[in-house]
């Protein structure tokens, strides 16, 4: 796969997306993608957190195929990502229900791999919580 370096591609360096962005009422399921992935590369770093969100896009893919089109590379040392262009739609119900599902497997896996700690520390986050991204049982 060629990567085109469109406006949907991000990469995080630890920083990740403020929390503040998603205080909107029109949240993209790219931007909260953002703040998951930028929360768990602080905490994990971004090889643990490009190997997790892969494997769990993988695992939840089987329901939602749109899950295919996310792509994560590395680029030298860091790792970046491109998010379905449905993504960037506001208010668009199937884009967030495939991030929901994606929340719900990386918990899934971060839950046996780390224990509550990373999950605790995503559930902080008002975003995730407010869209069922971190599923309710693990807040």
């Amino acid at each position: 796969m060629e990567w085109d370096g469109d406006s949907q591609m991000g990469g995080q360096d630890g920083n990740g997306v403020s929390e503040t962005q998603h205080s909107g009422g029109d949240t993209t399921a790219a931007a909260l993608f953002g703040l998951l992935w930028g929360t768990m590369a602080e905490v994990l770093g971004t090889t643990a957190t490009a190997v997790m969100v892969r494997r769990a896009a993988q695992r939840a893919a089987a329901h939602w195929p749109v899950l295919q089109q996310l792509v994560i590379r590395q680029d030298g040392l860091a790792y970046q990502f491109r998010v379905p262009e449905t993504w960037q739609e506001g208010s668009n119900p199937e884009a967030l229900a495939a991030l929901r599902a994606l929340g719900q497997e990386v918990c899934h896996l971060l839950h046996a791999m780390t224990g509550p700690v990373v999950i605790r520390r995503l559930a902080r986050l008002m975003p995730l919580r407010r869209y069922g991204i971190i599923p309710e049982q693990e807040v």
